[in-house]
């Protein structure tokens, strides 16, 4: 049977989008998606809460100069309506919110464009939003962009967000004050009284269900009765920020659906979006894809997660869609393409240059080493490396570009020097491109996985009155709530102590050096020590202690050698880091690497100590994860 073709009803104060199978309703000129019509469910939105829209675009911003992650929150609401396009087979409406001067300081300098698109056949719909600022605009800071749906409490109670993150789900009301009790920060609340008892005693905390960029491709809810799955689908990361590791919000009790483009989660103010004056900007962030399936009876259910993930894969496919009707939105031809090959020289591993074989190969905009993890304006572009070294990236837009790497198994970043420009239909071929990562010696012992995460380190069990049940006996443990706590049970008295060819570090490195709270209930910093023996020392040799860190948070981590008092030490970092991974737990924020010098006088034949201290201990979120901890010796011709 032919479908019809979609339908656009304008009213005086809303317009509807309907094609047949999805019928959805959006205020006008606002832009807030307030009903989504769908196999027989008259509206998947919340329509009884009058402080949380049903479907919408918010962001936070604040005046330049202004620090920290906050600032004016603002669901931004359109003061014009368009139709952009009107068809059988597609419809796609614009609302805007246009700045001029008269806003100064009321409203962000942007001029704000949200598009929603809906085609016929298809059982969902696409949003997306242009953002700009022009030259003689106001600077400021932008903290957050990102879509919300709020769905119905009475139905949406199963969220997924991964094959193996997925559950049913408390209620909003069960983190009210009278059923929750709220813990170290805001997004944690125990579950005291909850309206389904099998509830009582779990932690609910939106944190735990981050998710990578780069994993992030799909997550959503489902209703029970009747049968419907409501998916958040993203096939892109080129829009948002932070490269592919970078961490942002999923799905969460409310029931809450996001779609997270710009935000300073797990990296703090190094991921505020900052313009400049006199600085123009354009972004379009999305379109991403709403997406609704069903089925007839409640014992497939949960085949709604596998459809979802196969229409997840036809989405990327079809990237970069074809049908978005914006200028700013390039289509595949008016894109450009590159490969090459990343090999690693490391001499003291290989004398020729090994394949990067696995290695996160990607551009963006120039900047310097490393710097694609703390930047948020352009566009970024990733992929893996094959076992060989090989990558291919397509579908770049045009731009100047730097090509960024890092492969796992080795510390440090690549980056190709020469700037790739992009033009349209261009296909550029680097060749091979050799990373040498930092290496001044032969490894005298190792501690760790270089791979820009904490996870193979020790993590405990939970407190058993902190459990998220979802993550007891689960890949990612780390996720559950009040992990940081658990060091001073291990550690009661003294510190982590780890001796090299005798300590474990799966099982005596603990995955975060953390404060330890005393029975007065203040906080005592802590000094963690690596104890090694050398048979002979090079005193006029210069030894390399090699620090990755996975994440910091307020933290001042100070290094000295065989001397605990010494003043002052070989290392202090100062404070450091606004990760905030810790309480949020996750196992890796803004990596940064420390490469400190060791003169071989200072070191002595036998027993060496080498006494890792986190300085700053006024609360007890604050500390460090540990990537990987190497020592080198002094090159020598014999080596």
């Amino acid at each position: 049977m032919l479908s019809p073709g979609v339908q656009l009803h304008i009213q005086d104060h809303y317009v509807v989008m309907d094609n047949g199978i999805i019928q959805v309703t959006i205020l006008s000129p606002d832009g807030i998606v307030t009903g989504i019509k769908y196999n027989g469910i008259d509206n998947l939105l919340e329509s009884e809460d009058e402080d949380v829209h049903g479907g919408y675009w918010d962001l936070v911003w604040s005046k330049a100069g202004s620090t920290g992650t906050t600032g004016t929150f603002d669901v931004f609401k359109g003061t014009s309506f368009k139709v952009v396009v009107e068809n059988e087979d597609q419809v796609e409406v614009s609302f805007t919110r246009t700045w001029d001067i008269s806003l100064e300081g009321s409203v962000v300098p942007l001029n704000l464009d949200k598009r929603f698109i809906m085609l016929r056949n298809s059982s969902g719909f696409y949003s997306y939003a242009i953002f700009e600022h022009l030259e003689e605009w106001p600077p400021f800071n932008l903290p957050q962009v990102r879509i919300v749906f709020k769905l119905r409490k009475d139905k949406f109670h199963y969220m997924a967000v991964a094959d193996n993150r997925q559950r049913f789900m408390p209620l909003p009301d069960d983190r009210l004050p009278d059923r929750g009790q709220p813990l170290a920060t805001p997004e944690a609340v125990l579950l005291v009284d909850p309206v389904e008892p099998e509830f009582r005693g779990e932690v609910d905390d939106k944190y735990q269900y981050s998710s990578e960029n780069k994993d992030l491709k799909v997550h959503g809810w489902i209703s029970m009765n009747p049968p419907v799955g409501f998916w958040q689908i993203t096939p892109s990361s080129e829009f948002r920020s932070g490269g592919p590791i970078k961490q942002n919000l999923t799905s969460h009790v409310g029931p809450f659906c996001l779609a997270m483009f710009l935000s300073a989660h797990y990296a703090g103010e190094d991921l505020v979006l900052k313009l400049n004056p006199e600085e123009p900007w354009k972004k379009v962030f999305g379109p991403v894809f709403l997406y609704l399936n069903s089925v007839s009876s409640e014992d497939d259910v949960f085949s709604l997660w596998e459809d979802a993930k196969n229409q997840m894969l036809r989405e990327t496919q079809n990237w970069p869609y074809s049908f978005p009707a914006s200028e700013d939105f390039p289509k595949s031809d008016q894109r450009g393409k590159v490969c090459g090959r990343l090999k690693v020289q490391d001499r003291y591993i290989s004398y020729e240059p090994i394949p990067a074989n696995g290695a996160y190969v990607g551009l963006a905009p120039p900047g310097d080493v490393g710097s694609w993890q703390r930047e948020c304006k352009g566009y970024q572009f990733w992929t893996r490396a094959d076992e060989d070294g090989n990558f291919t990236i397509d579908n770049i837009r045009t731009g100047g570009y730097n090509i960024y790497a890092w492969v796992p198994g080795f510390i440090g970043d690549y980056r190709y020097d020469v700037v790739v420009d992009i033009t349209e239909g261009c296909s550029i071929d680097v060749g091979d491109l050799i990373y040498e990562p930092p290496r001044d010696g032969p490894t005298l012992w190792e501690i760790g996985v270089p791979d820009r995460s904490a996870a193979e380190f020790y993590i405990p069990d939970p407190d058993p009155k902190y459990i998220n049940k979802l993550y007891v006996n689960h890949p990612d443990r780390y996720r559950q709530y009040g992990l940081w706590e658990r060091y001073a049970d291990l550690y009661p008295d003294g510190d982590l102590v780890f001796t090299i060819g005798v300590s474990d570090y799966k099982n005596d490195w603990f995955f975060a050096q953390v404060n330890r709270k005393k029975g007065d209930g203040t906080y005592q910093g802590t000094t963690w020590q690596i104890k090694f023996r050398l048979e002979d020392v090079d005193p006029t040799g210069t030894y390399k202690l090699r620090l990755a860190l996975a994440t910091a948070h307020l933290a001042e981590l100070q290094v000295r050698v065989n001397d605990p008092r010494a003043d002052p030490p070989l290392l202090t970092t100062g404070q450091i880091g606004h990760d905030n991974t810790i309480a949020r737990h996750g196992i890796h924020g803004l990596y940064r690497l420390y490469n400190i010098d060791v003169a071989g006088v200072e070191l002595v034949e036998g027993e060496n100590i080498i006494f890792l201290t986190q300085a700053i201990n006024t609360d007890p979120l604050q500390g460090i994860m540990y990537d990987y901890i190497r020592l080198e010796c002094p090159p020598s011709s014999s080596t």
